[in-house]
């Protein structure tokens, strides 16, 4: 084994970076925890209290709840429609390349110039989403203010970001799929519709549970969407926009740790979201899974 070991020193930065700034900031933060701290006096141990806090938080809830929206209006639409894009893009003859790279390019885009486009064009007064209804006779919607509708405007920006990267991922698969299978159905009669409900989907079943782990867990870190459209900072308290509707569990994690200077109670809510989202991640892939042997 030591013979190999000009092998091992020219991979060892990569374990030493994981290691001094992944691994380890992890566990710290867990210790951190069950401390008080504020990042300049001394920690001060206080067992399970920031957890019981954390219970009894209405704020934390409403992080947690809007997450979860966000998360559920998000990650539906973006998985049906990468799904129907690829098999319309499986079936193009021409152009296939160019449909590829025009899909996937808003995956690649800066989040925060995609949250400062999508802050312009959802504005409550001078969008262009606002324009283009008032030329048919509708009044202005309140997009970035209503609580619902800032749902809605930061769940549309995570479907424009995910779906072309969910569509690459279905694309491969659904080329891995033999077209005799294809050609069956057609000759038993079989129309488009059925065919892809019947056998896209069932042969696809393992790549759409691979893509709905990675969407649940993508999905329930939004973080820089709200902060960028509601232009959170030191001197905006409001996170996630009017009411806090847009406030989700990372952005209050943000207030707690970088703003209040509660490092403590910060760590305790990312290490409590994070055991809700292996929560989802189980529950998701059950569902998926149970469907799989039905």
């Amino acid at each position: 084994m030591l013979s190999y070991w000009r092998q091992y020193l020219a991979i060892s930065p990569f374990y030493l970076i994981f290691l001094g700034f992944s691994f380890v900031p992890v566990f710290y933060s867990l210790y951190l925890s069950f401390q008080r701290y504020d990042g300049l006096g001394t920690k001060q141990f206080v067992g399970l209290q920031q957890f019981e806090f954390l219970w009894s938080d209405p704020v934390f809830w409403l992080s947690i709840r809007n997450t979860l929206i966000i998360w559920v209006l998000s990650t539906v639409p973006t998985l049906f429609g990468a799904l129907v894009l690829a098999t319309l893009l499986h079936s193009v003859r021409r152009f296939k390349g160019f449909y590829r790279i025009a899909l996937y390019v808003p995956n690649v885009t800066s989040i925060v110039a995609v949250a400062i486009f999508f802050g312009a064009v959802f504005s409550n007064d001078f969008g262009l989403v606002n324009a283009i209804l008032g030329t048919v006779g509708i009044s202005p919607v309140p997009w970035l203010s209503d609580p619902w509708l800032i749902k809605v405007v930061i769940a549309l920006l995570m479907t424009w970001m995910w779906t072309g990267y969910n569509m690459i991922i279905y694309l491969a698969g659904l080329q891995a799929i033999p077209q005799s299978v294809y050609e069956a159905a057609k000759m038993d009669g079989a129309g488009p519709v059925r065919t892809f409900f019947q056998i896209t989907i069932p042969i696809m079943r393992p790549i759409i549970l691979f893509t709905v782990v990675i969407s649940t867990i993508n999905g329930l870190q939004s973080f820089s969407e709200p902060q960028v459209l509601f232009a959170s900072n030191a001197a905006n308290q409001n996170l996630g926009g009017p009411g806090q509707a847009g406030l989700t569990t990372l952005l209050y994690f943000y207030q707690s740790a970088f703003l209040d200077n509660d490092y403590g109670y910060g760590a305790a809510i990312v290490w409590a979201f994070f055991v809700l989202i292996i929560v989802l991640v189980v529950i998701n892939w059950r569902i998926v899974q149970r469907g799989r042997k039905s």
